[in-house]
C-alpha cells in the first residue's frame, strides 16, 4: 500500500487517526525515526517551510520528506502570506513523497504573527479566503488546514468556518486556543467539536493530549477523527503505542525510569556528535527536557537542576539521578508552580 492509499485509508477508518504535530526545531527527520521506533503516530508533519518571494524550501525540512523510513505518509506544511509563492512552494513540494500540503494558520510565535503569517493572518479572514482559493486550485495533492480558534478571540471562528468550508480543504487540524494565548490556557475543546458539526471533511483535534485516558475524552467532547500530538509526545513518545493498547483494551505500556532515560540517550543520538558543539548541544537537549521534566517529579527540581548543566556528563549525571531505576514513570504532567514566564509556564499539559 502506498503512502497516499495509507492516507487515504486512514481518513475513511471509523478509527481515530493519530498525527504526529509539527514543531519548529523539533519535527525533523531524526526525531520521526525516534518517534517511529516507540510505535508513532499514523502521520507525520513537517516543520513549516518558511514561504517567501525569494528562497526556496529549507534542506533540513525537505530532509524529512527525502529520507522518510517510517513508512508512515508525511505532510508537508508551509507557512506564509504571498500568494504566488505559496503556490509556488507548493507545486515544488508536490515533487516530493507528500500525501497532502497544509497551510498553517495557527503559528503563535510572535516573530510570525506580527508578519501576519502563521496565525497572524486569522486576524484578515478576507486574505485566508483568498489564499485558500489559490491553494486549493493549484495544489493536486490533498490540500489541509491547521488552525487556530482566533488570533485574540474566538468570535472570528464563525467568520472562518464557512471559508474552510467553500474551499473544499480535505482534513482541518484545530487548536482550541486563541493565538494570544499561546500555551497557556485550558483548551476549549466546544470550538473544536463546532468545527466538527460545521465542516463536511474530517476535523483533528490538537491541544492537551497527555495520557490516552485524555486522548480519550478529546475525542468523546469533540467528535473529532483523530488527534494531532506535540508536546505530550515530546515527553512520553510511548504515547501513540498507549492509546492503540487503550482502544484495543490491551495493557498499557508504562515506562521505567531507565526507559525513560533510553529515550533520553536516544535524544542526545539524534545529532552526532561531531556535528555540534558540547556546549550547543546541551542547550539544545535542554529544549526536550523543558517538557519531559514535568512529567519526571512534582517539585520542579528535575528542571532546575538540569537547565543548569553544561556539559554532557553533567547532563546525564543530574538525569540519571531521577531516571536511573525500574519504577513505573507514567510522564502525566504534574502541576509545577513555575514562573508566568517558564516556557512551560501556566497551563502547560
Amino acid at each position: 500500500m502506498t503512502v497516499h492509499e495509507q492516507f487515504n485509508a486512514l481518513l475513511q477508518d471509523p478509527e481515530p487517526m493519530l498525527v504526529l504535530a509539527p514543531m519548529q526545531d523539533v519535527t525533523d527527520r531524526p526525531f520521526w525515526d525516534l518517534m517511529h521506533r516507540y510505535g508513532g503516530p499514523d502521520v507525520y508533519f513537517t516543520e513549516y517551510f518558511r514561504v517567501q518571494p525569494t528562497g526556496k524550501p529549507e534542506k533540513w525540512i525537505l530532509d524529512a520528506l527525502i529520507n522518510n523510513k517510517t513508512g508512515k505518509p508525511a505532510v508537508a506544511q508551509m507557512i506564509g502570506n504571498d500568494i504566488p509563492s505559496l503556490v509556488r512552494v507548493a507545486k515544488h513540494l508536490e515533487k516530493y513523497d507528500v500525501v497532502a500540503i497544509d497551510l498553517n494558520l495557527g503559528c503563535p510565535a510572535p516573530v510570525v504573527y506580527r508578519k501576519c503569517a502563521g496565525g497572524g493572518l486569522l486576524r484578515e479572514p478576507q486574505r485566508v479566503d483568498s489564499i485558500l482559493g489559490a491553494l486549493r486550485d493549484a495544489v493536486s495533492v490533498k490540500f489541509t488546514v491547521k488552525t487556530r480558534i482566533g488570533f485574540d478571540s474566538p468570535a472570528v471562528f464563525d467568520e472562518l468556518l464557512p471559508i474552510f468550508a467553500k474551499h473544499s480543504i480535505d482534513m482541518l487540524t484545530v487548536h482550541g486556543r486563541t493565538v494570544k494565548e499561546m500555551y497557556r490556557s485550558e483548551v476549549h475543546y466546544e470550538y473544536i467539536a463546532q468545527a466538527v458539526a460545521a465542516m463536511s471533511c474530517p476535523v483533528i483535534a490538537n491541544g492537551n493530549v497527555y495520557s490516552p485516558a485524555k486522548a480519550e475524552d478529546v475525542l468523546k467532547q469533540t467528535g473529532a477523527k483523530g488527534l494531532m500530538i506535540g508536546r505530550g509526545a515530546i515527553r512520553n513518545p510511548w504515547l501513540f503505542e498507549q492509546f492503540r493498547q487503550h482502544r484495543c483494551g490491551e495493557p498499557i505500556f508504562i515506562p521505567t525510569g531507565r526507559d525513560v532515560l533510553d529515550y533520553v540517550r536516544g535524544l542526545w543520538a539524534m545529532t552526532p556528535e561531531e556535528n555540534i558543539r558540547e556546549n550547543a548541544q546541551v542547550q539544545k537537549m535542554k529544549k526536550y527536557m523543558n517538557f519531559l521534566g514535568i512529567g519526571l517529579e512534582p517539585s520542579g527540581k528535575f528542571l532546575h537542576d538540569v537547565r543548569r548543566a553544561t556539559t554532557k556528563d553533567e547532563f546525564f549525571r543530574i538525569c540519571a539521578t531521577y531516571m536511573d531505576h525500574d519504577e513505573p514513570m507514567p510522564l502525566e504532567p504534574f502541576k509545577l508552580e513555575l514562573a508566568p514566564t517558564d516556557v512551560v509556564g501556566g497551563e502547560h499539559l
